[in-house]
């Protein structure tokens, strides 16, 4: 053999070489997209253990686990109103073992009430799927004197300065209606953030503050013990689930802060993932006895598309941008 053949021989090997190498290289993220789970699958909740949110990941963990027989764990990662959650999992791998439960508060409030994120909430996930929608619900202290939503105002004027009101933190789908209240009424009222909601809960029961404006899936169950008294639902309408409880609108016309919770990933993690968790997730969703649990305590089950969710998140934020700015509500 020729000096030239053999060089053109080993080139060809070479270019084969290569080739084959190229194509296993693609080949193995197709492969692992496929067999998606093959091992432990980790789910972030970004507040306390036995809040709302937490409640949502759990009813998705335990379902995916049953399915697919890997642990599905469910991570609670507390802090500046879901935003450390958040942060955490915008930076992790890209493969679709690391899930963000985000909320109306992490990725449609917290752009404009944090001066400084550690993440992007258009940029750095890939939103999933929607788990459900809820209004939060306004609860005071049975020992107030009010009953109604006209004379809960008036008694507000009446001690602006004087009564105080928890949520999540600052920013949180829980702190916004306070304050978009306060606002309108011209009135002042304290904030005091807690951990969780059961927390707060616990503290208007406890007298350590007077009323909140809190989901419903912890709110309504403590208004039907009596620990609490229910007054207002902020969503457009009223709830299905209280029909009783009077909206908001109806007296404030336009009033609609209703909050979310839903599944994202990190930004980059291959789209037949994507999909295959958000048809799981419809699956899990759409059963009579997630739907019938979660009616009960004031939640709409409303699983949907990636696109969709997509489209979704990005209305929302438009729609809290302003919310947040009606209600002079400072980034901090």
């Amino acid at each position: 053999m020729t000096r030239e053949k053999d060089l053109t021989r080993r080139r060809f090997v070479a270019l084969g070489t290569g080739a084959a190498a190229a194509f296993a290289s693609s080949a193995l993220p197709a492969v692992a997209q496929e067999n998606w789970p093959q091992r432990q699958v980790i789910v972030v909740v970004p507040f306390t253990a036995g809040g709302t949110t937490d409640m949502f990941g759990r009813i998705f963990a335990q379902a995916m686990q049953a399915k697919y027989g890997q642990p599905f764990i469910v991570e609670n990662k507390a802090g500046a109103g879901g935003t450390v959650g958040a942060g955490a999992v915008a930076q992790a791998a890209k493969d679709g073992y690391t899930l963000l439960v985000g909320t109306a508060s992490t990725h449609a409030i917290a752009p404009f009430v944090y001066k400084r994120l550690s993440y992007n909430p258009e940029t750095d996930f890939q939103p999933i799927s929607l788990f459900a929608t809820l209004p939060n619900l306004l609860v005071v202290s049975p020992k107030m004197p009010v009953k109604t939503f006209p004379e809960f105002i008036e008694y507000l004027k009446q001690n602006s300065g004087k009564l105080s009101y928890g949520s999540s933190g600052v920013g949180a789908s829980n702190h916004l209606p306070a304050e978009m209240i306060a606002n309108i009424t011209g009135t002042k009222m304290a904030h005091v953030p807690y951990r969780s909601s059961g927390d707060i809960m616990n503290a208007i029961a406890g007298g350590h503050i007077d009323l909140a404006f809190d989901n419903m899936t912890l709110a309504w169950p403590q208004a039907e013990a009596g620990t609490v008294r229910a007054i207002a639902v902020t969503s457009k309408d009223r709830s299905p689930t209280a029909p009783d409880i009077p909206a908001i609108a109806e007296t404030i016309p336009g009033l609609d802060v209703s909050t979310w919770h839903g599944l994202f990933a990190p930004a980059g993690v291959p789209r037949p993932i994507i999909d295959r968790i958000a048809a799981d997730v419809k699956a899990i969703y759409s059963t009579p006895d997630v739907q019938a649990k979660l009616k009960a305590v004031g939640a709409v089950a409303s699983p949907n598309t990636p696109d969709e969710f997509t489209m979704f998140s990005a209305a929302e934020r438009n729609k809290y941008r302003d919310i947040v700015r009606s209600a002079g509500i400072e980034p901090q």
